[in-house]
């Protein structure tokens, strides 16, 4: 991997010709190689994160709002129980979907960044361990943070850069090896 994540020499060349002179199985291969080097890079773990973060928050955004039990943000109702039921209904899906949108745009967002610092970072310390995560917790906490001023930027860099370190422990915490005998467990 070359700098910043990207494939050091682009696509993969194909053995022959051009890709529809190959047998199915180097298409197979050929394709297979293309897309875990796109999946490899930066840019791809990036869109990925952000795409996925994007899908879950919009589900977590409509979960929320269903459970959400006062009169919708914005919409100058006092009590939704005095609104006939039709117009109830209609307030409360306007609702679900402006806060499913508002959380996928967030969780997106910072998917997107976490995701693409630390793939930046990882590449120029070349090295894959908790440090990374945190940096890029850091980073990322401390630049969503940096309109509300430096002490709201330092908190959010702290923040997120425990939580990064706290998942990465989390989620390394696994790469022991396996127990020698049964007794061991």
């Amino acid at each position: 991997m070359s700098a910043f994540g990207f494939p050091g020499g682009g696509a993969p060349t194909p053995p022959q010709g051009s890709f529809w002179d190959m047998t199915p199985e180097q298409q197979g291969m050929y394709s297979a190689n293309l897309i875990m080097g796109t999946m490899q890079s930066c840019p791809g773990k990036s869109v990925m994160a952000g795409v996925t973060g994007f899908g879950l928050g919009g589900v977590f955004g409509l979960f929320m709002a269903s459970m959400a039990y006062d009169a919708p943000v914005g919409m100058g109702v006092q009590t939704m129980s005095d609104l006939p039921f039709k117009q109830q209904m209609k307030i409360q899906f306007t609702d679900m979907g402006k806060r499913a949108w508002s959380s996928a745009k967030n969780f997106g967002f910072i998917g997107g960044v976490f995701s693409g610092t630390e793939c930046c970072i990882e590449s120029l310390r070349a090295k894959n361990d908790i440090w990374n995560g945190v940096a890029a917790g850091c980073l990322t906490g401390g630049g969503l943070a940096v309109k509300a001023g430096p002490q709201a930027a330092l908190v959010g860099c702290a923040g997120f850069a425990a939580f990064s370190a706290a998942i990465d422990v989390y989620m390394r915490s696994d790469n022991k090896a396996p127990p020698s005998t049964d007794e061991d467990l």
